[in-house]
């Protein structure tokens, strides 16, 4: 065995040692039943397990999914309006920025 198979043995090693250090084991309890239904349901969906569905959607949430947070698809517009346009569109919802004080009594 070369000096460079033995340092590449010893890589994997501490790699492997740290990956089985740093895992963890979560137990979740009282799920509320239209949440185990709605997991069972993303599970079938996907054709994964319920632990890797729930492993890939919790990762989803915080962003260390493959795309990132999961997005509402507005992100494309953001930022898109003029600001004449911004206006206009102030100026359209000004009368629902009122607050009725008859109905706040």
């Amino acid at each position: 065995m070369s000096l460079q198979d033995t340092a590449d043995q010893d890589a994997l090693c501490v790699q492997q040692m740290h990956y089985h250090a740093f895992m963890r084991h979560l137990s979740i309890r009282n799920v509320p039943p239209a949440l185990g239904e709605r997991l069972l349901e993303e599970k079938r969906l996907r054709g994964r397990s319920l632990n890797e569905t729930v492993l890939e959607l919790l990762a989803q949430a915080v962003g260390l999914g493959n795309g990132g947070r999961r997005s509402n698809g507005l992100r494309a517009f953001a930022g898109t309006w003029t600001a004449e346009e911004h206006s206009e569109f102030e100026r359209a919802i000004a009368e629902m920025e009122e607050i009725d004080e008859e109905l706040w009594r």
